[in-house]
Parts: C-alpha cells; structure tokens; sequence
C-alpha cells in the first residue's frame, strides 16, 4: 500500500482490519497531531500494518477478551510526530528510541519492527482499587502473554504495551511504586506469578 496521499487513500487505510475487534483508523488519533495541525500517516503503510496486526492479535485481543473493552490512549505515531513531541517536551522519546515502538513504521536500529499502544484497562480501574493495584495486571500480561515491553502510568493506570520482534519483556512504572518491577536478570523475572494477580480471570480464548 502506497502512503496516503488523499482522503479516499487515508479512508482506505483506516478500513484495513488488523483483528477481529480493531481497524487501523482506531490508532490514528493524536492529540499533537490534532493541536499542531501534522499529519499523523505513516510513510512505510504495509510495516505499519504488518506490526499493527501483531500488537492486535497477540496482545490487544487477549486482553479484550478476557477483561472487556478497552480505552485506547494512543497508539501510531507518525516520526514528523513523534519528533515534533520530543521536541516540544510532550512526551515523546526520540524518534530513534520510538521505532519499532510508537512509531510503527520504522524499524529499530537492530532492523526488527514492533509497535506500540497505550491502553486503558476499565475492568482494572472498577475492580482494583489499592495503590500498587497495577501490578496485578502487569504480573497477569507477564505470565500470558508475549509482550515487549510494559510501562504504567498514575492516571487511570494507563499503560504502554509494545509487541517487538525481540521481546525484551521488561516492566517499569511512573504509577506508585515507581521502577523496574522486572527485567531479565532480576530474581523475580522467572516462574509462575499467579499469586501477585489473584482474582483476576484466566486468560479467555480468542477466536483466530
């Protein structure tokens, strides 16, 4: 698919279904996008997609499956985006630390793709209420699912999930308590965590 250079191109891009439950369009909000008047269309639309289905059908699906909709944040950014928000201070990385990360079409430094979404969990926020609740859900994705990377964040419990081609399945927090909750190497990184995650479902099946 050539980058969209038209209404009709950017409605076609929108319709791609990357799984059962999310199209492309579902990822294409930005904020900075919106406020600064930048488009927010990716240059390379077939790496994008191709990492978009990823996140969707290995992450995003399970989750939703299991725990109900969820509250998409944010998710594709453009790299005149991205390097408009780190240039502003609004958040972003640089783009060199966002390929393969929010930014979907461009791969790392390495040559692996990836892609990046910040979710919002509502089943979390209605049935967890104590400080540190968070890492119910990040010990639950932890043990079930083949994420990348996880980062939570204090409002609402907002977090990134990033599917990688090279997962580095590490977990940090900006919520209390703030840090590494785990990375390769730590003593906690390994083995069955279920009982940090008590009373949250079993993973649901999801239709392939």
């Amino acid at each position: 698919m050539r980058k969209p250079n038209s209404m009709k191109g950017l409605e076609d891009l929108g319709r791609v279904r990357l799984s059962e439950n999310f199209f492309f369009r579902d990822f294409l909000f930005s904020e900075i996008a919106v406020s600064y008047g930048i488009s927010n269309v990716p240059d390379d639309p077939d790496l994008a997609i191709e990492a978009g289905r990823r996140l969707c059908e290995e992450l995003l699906e399970p989750l939703q499956a299991t725990f109900g909709r969820l509250h998409l944040r944010s998710g594709y950014r453009s790299a005149a985006v991205n390097e408009f928000g780190n240039r502003r201070g609004l958040n972003c990385s640089t783009n060199a630390a966002s390929a393969a990360d929010h930014i979907w079409d461009m791969r790392d430094a390495d040559g692996c793709m990836g892609a990046t979404a910040c979710i919002v969990v509502p089943w979390l926020i209605d049935h967890c209420h104590e400080e540190g609740d968070w890492r119910k859900m990040a010990w639950w994705i932890h043990d079930h699912l083949p994420y990348a990377s996880l980062c939570f964040f204090p409002k609402l419990w907002a977090f990134n999930i990033q599917w990688h081609e090279r997962p580095v399945r590490r977990i940090t927090s900006y919520a209390q308590p703030r840090g590494v909750l785990t990375k390769p190497g730590m003593a906690n990184h390994a083995g069955d965590h279920s009982l940090h995650y008590h009373g949250l479902p079993p993973p649901a099946a999801v239709d392939s």
